[in-house]
């Protein structure tokens, strides 16, 4: 049986309930039950995938961030619902008006693990280190692509000065990518902060050990009192430990948390789905904001450089049947190139509608004409192209093979070709590929920037000056929402108009919870925030 026809039986045993909001209650009624939060206790948490590395400043994977972002506080926080930005380590800031300069001025009193301050100089020092790190900083290196340094004003001021309008920063500031870590930590090197050594952060929760591809211990952080202020609740976090068991197997993480072996899992995958939905258990689930799952065009290439031909592709997906077959109601068809938790998202649901007469009618308009097989052909060429892949998501290659059903309907052959993670990453950066296939997790438009713009990574291969760098440049130079809104809608249309890329479905994170744990919650970038988590 084809992983597609598995996908396809387990998809039609699920009666999930539709979500109506981000975010599910985390353990439901037992929640309300179980009285008000109390301290103490080690919540055995599963996650899918050994961290490769745990220094905030370096880390890209969930698994990492997930565990990172308990070390260090951020100078903002960003309210997942609203997206708006929050006082952290910073209590105020000032932009200057081309969005070159950011001035923080910080809270007193709060100290890094090894008791030094959390000043001006100690930010400078955190930044001008995350800079330093170039490419290593996997997600920090575009965020501070035009930083220049920074000035200690004062012993609690900062300013941080940019070569280009940079309003993607103040979102940044948010982020685990640009946590800030001590002084003292830039006397170790990448990979020994990578493994924890020297990894001193200011965070609720300080590393105490790391067993390779076990488990990574965190302890609670004595004395802190400044947390963010989206925070629920103030003063130490209220879990006296957090024991993240790295757990790669999806039916061996879900079997030990059903057995009680642990206490929480990440990564619950559809199909494992429905024993967490009742029974004691209970499930927090949010999609990522970001770019959603797609089929990125290199529109160099073969039949994908005709604007048609990715137009019929674009409307030859059936989105609805990819989240009702291979996936869960607890994930979204996508209705943009940004998901909708993602601020500044646009609703094209009705450019995104499935409409094979509409991609055959582009198809018969370009010349492209039935062969005997089904596949159109046009001047002895098929209508073919790969979409090459990894399986960073359990589900990729059914989703694949549905989408590959999809278009053979409309004539398209859709090849599907894997490769390892690493090996998707070289291939991206040759640009040697058809279609990419993958997301990017961010609570900010200027994530389409990084991905999209001429002047970053170009996976469109599109000609530099073009209408969408226009569009991206202007969502960037101001912070102000209703001046960024009609540039972020101006390009999430460009690229879905011209199918620079097709959207798919939004990625989702399914936490599990046995009835011990509550408030396992997400931050704005649906990564794990665990201040608040208690154990009853």
């Amino acid at each position: 049986m084809s992983s597609l026809s598995r996908a396809r039986n387990a998809a039609a045993l699920l009666a999930l309930p539709v979500l109506l909001t981000a975010c599910s209650a985390a353990g439901g009624e037992a929640a309300a039950d179980a009285g008000p939060p109390k301290p103490g206790g080690t919540l055995r948490l599963g996650i899918s995938s050994a961290p490769d590395c745990i220094d905030p400043q370096q880390t890209a994977t969930n698994a990492s961030i997930n565990v990172a972002r308990q070390l260090v506080d951020s100078l903002t926080d960003q309210d997942p619902k609203t997206g708006e930005i929050k006082p952290w380590l910073a209590e105020k800031w000032e932009i200057n008006a081309d969005s070159t300069a950011f001035t923080f001025h910080l809270r007193s009193g709060a100290t890094f693990a090894d008791g030094s301050p959390v000043d001006a100089a100690a930010v400078k020092t955190s930044f001008d280190g995350i800079k330093a790190l170039g490419t290593k900083a996997q997600l920090g290196f575009g965020y501070l692509a035009a930083y220049q340094g920074s000035t200690v004003v004062d012993p609690r001021t900062v300013r941080l000065e940019f070569s280009a309008p940079s309003a993607q920063f103040l979102q940044a500031g948010s982020t685990v990518s640009l946590g800030v870590l001590a002084p003292a930590a830039f006397t170790k090197t990448p990979e020994q902060r990578c493994q924890g050594t020297g990894l001193i952060g200011s965070g609720p929760f300080v590393f105490e050990s790391f067993k390779q591809n076990q488990e990574i211990v965190l302890a609670k952080r004595k004395g802190y009192a400044w947390g963010s202020s989206l925070f629920k609740h103030q003063g130490e976090a209220y879990l006296d430990k957090i024991d993240y068991k790295i757990v790669p197997e999806p039916g061996v993480r879900t079997g030990s948390l059903a057995s009680g072996q642990l206490d929480a899992a990440t990564d619950i995958q559809p199909v494992d789905e429905p024993q967490f939905t009742g029974n004691g258990f209970g499930e927090n689930i949010r999609p990522n904001p970001g770019v959603v799952f797609n089929l990125h065009a290199n529109t160099t290439r073969g039949v994908l450089a005709a604007e048609k031909v990715r137009q019929a592709v674009l409307k030859g997906v059936d989105r609805a049947e990819v989240v009702s077959t291979v996936l869960t109601p607890s994930y979204q068809a996508a209705t943009s190139i940004l998901g909708s938790a993602t601020p500044l998202h646009s609703d094209l649901s009705q450019q995104l509608a499935y409409d094979p007469k509409g991609a055959a009618a582009l198809l018969d308009g370009d010349g492209w004409v039935p062969g005997p097989d089904g596949i159109r052909v046009k001047d002895g060429q098929r209508l073919s192209a790969a979409v090459v892949f990894s399986p960073v998501f359990n589900q990729n290659r059914s989703v694949l093979e549905l989408i590959q059903q999809q278009l053979r309907k409309i004539g398209f052959d859709l090849r599907i070709e894997q490769h390892t993670t690493a090996e998707t990453t070289q291939i991206q950066l040759s640009g040697n590929y058809d279609f990419l296939w993958y997301n990017v997790t961010r609570a900010d438009p200027d994530i389409l920037r990084s991905q999209f713009s001429t002047k970053a990574g170009n996976r469109s291969k599109l000609t530099p000056g073009n209408p969408l760098d226009a569009a991206l440049d202007a969502q960037s130079s101001t912070v102000d929402a209703a001046k960024r809104r009609p540039a972020a809608d101006e390009a999430q249309k460009l690229i879905v108009g011209h199918a620079y890329a097709v959207p798919v479905f939004e990625l989702t994170q399914v936490v599990a919870l046995s009835s011990k744990a509550h408030a396992v919650d997400f931050e704005a970038s649906s990564r794990l925030q665990l201040f608040d988590a208690w154990l009853s």
